[in-house]
């Protein structure tokens, strides 16, 4: 048994202490059962050195970008994350976007902005909609009309945004391919399908995620082996990144495939997924990416032949009693729920994992039929409409 310090919140946090658990470890998770912030690379070392932490395993993005990695590794602690230089492209949205540019890979067309009037004149002459994001909170919007647009930009820079970004929509399927790396070495992981968009067939809210399915059918072993070699030429350039990269991707209606983005570990929405397909010891992994032994210790890694969908569950209103949830189910993971009643947002993460996509589908459905409270709001086109 091992001790592993798990850094981090959310469905991810939840998720890998579930699996660390079943494999047989020992697990803290911080700031849950610490009481130490994210962003406290310091006090995670001392409390990391106190009980002995055999590995640590940052999932949060504040604690990269504090550079926890560097000062773990300065002293000794096995620590399985990007360093916060080597990960700047991935944790930081107006970087990556840059990197995308400079790198000739292909990515919507963007702008970058710091001053409300100069984001206003850019949007006059953009080709709509057009998603507008912040590079620090995650605020982001689907724009349709230039009236929305102007609307949120004046919100943003109003609320005391520094920085946001505006890029061209693309229209087509959305995706993100993992691949574990010491930094050196790569080897893939899986496609996840990204359901982002609020309502059924890609309508309402752009959220951060909502949905999943893996591995995605609709990405060919071709496409994979492109990403993946672009993979080995972001690493030439953005040394010593070790952990999980995810590159989102859109796949558009002629087959040509654009990169949005980068994320620095997998996302609350599909992380159950993605770690129910890994059929080997998790443990084992990130602890050779860790010590630097993963060039020698893994050629692949083994991914199960089953299919993983995952669908977030929102409430509407808080304090409405819930029935039917069963929350020690290994396909559940709850978020925000209060004395068995609702808190107004993410309530919940159900995932199912079957043989095939269909019978998956058809679990996880029926699965969240069996739960109720007022207020309960879901898609309900996971996997039945693919795009």
């Amino acid at each position: 048994m091992k001790k592993i310090l798990i850094v981090g919140s959310g469905a991810k946090a939840y998720a890998l202490a579930k699996r660390f658990t079943n494999e047989g470890h020992e697990v803290f998770c911080a700031p849950q059962n610490t009481d130490i912030r994210e962003d406290k690379p310091e006090e995670l070392l001392k409390f990391a050195l106190e009980n002995s932490v055999n590995l640590t395993v940052v999932c949060s993005r504040t604690a990269i970008k504090s550079d926890i990695a560097t000062i773990f590794r300065e002293n000794e602690q096995l620590i399985f994350a990007p360093g916060a230089n080597s990960a700047n492209f991935a944790i930081n949205k107006g970087a990556g976007k840059k990197f995308l540019y400079r790198q000739q890979i292909p990515t919507p067309k963007f702008g970058i902005f710091e001053k409300q009037p100069l984001a206003a004149d850019y949007i006059k002459t953009a080709c709509l909609p057009v998603i507008i994001r912040t590079e620090e909170s995650g605020s982001q919007m689907m724009c349709p009309t230039l009236a929305i647009a102007n609307t949120f930009i004046d919100d943003l820079f109003f609320r005391g945004e520094k920085k946001i970004i505006i890029e061209d929509y693309t229209y087509g399927h959305e995706f993100t391919f993992y691949v574990l790396t010491d930094g050196f070495h790569a080897v893939p992981l899986v496609s996840a399908a990204s359901y982002k968009f609020m309502s059924e067939g890609g309508g309402g809210l752009l959220t951060q995620g909502i949905g999943t399915f893996a591995p995605d059918y609709k990405v060919s072993f071709e496409t994979e082996n492109i990403l993946l070699n672009r993979v080995f030429d972001i690493l030439e350039i953005q040394t010593n990144y070790s952990g999980i990269l995810g590159i989102e991707c859109t796949l558009k209606e002629d087959e040509s495939l654009t990169v949005t983005g980068f994320t620095p570990f997998l996302q609350d929405h599909d992380c159950q997924a993605v770690l129910n397909l890994i059929d080997e010891s998790l443990y084992s992994l990130f602890e050779s990416c860790a010590v630097g032994s993963f060039a020698d210790d893994c050629e692949r890694v083994n991914i199960s032949d089953n299919s993983s969908v995952s669908c977030m569950l929102f409430a509407s209103s808080d304090a409405k009693e819930i029935t039917g949830l069963d929350e020690e189910s290994e396909d559940i993971i709850p978020l925000n729920i209060k004395d068995g009643k609702t808190v107004k947002g993410k309530t919940m993460l159900v995932t199912k994992t079957a043989a095939t996509l269909s019978r998956a589908c058809k679990n996880l459905y029926e699965e969240i039929d069996s739960i109720n409270y007022e207020g309960k709001k879901f898609r309900k086109d996971i996997c039945k409409i693919i795009g």
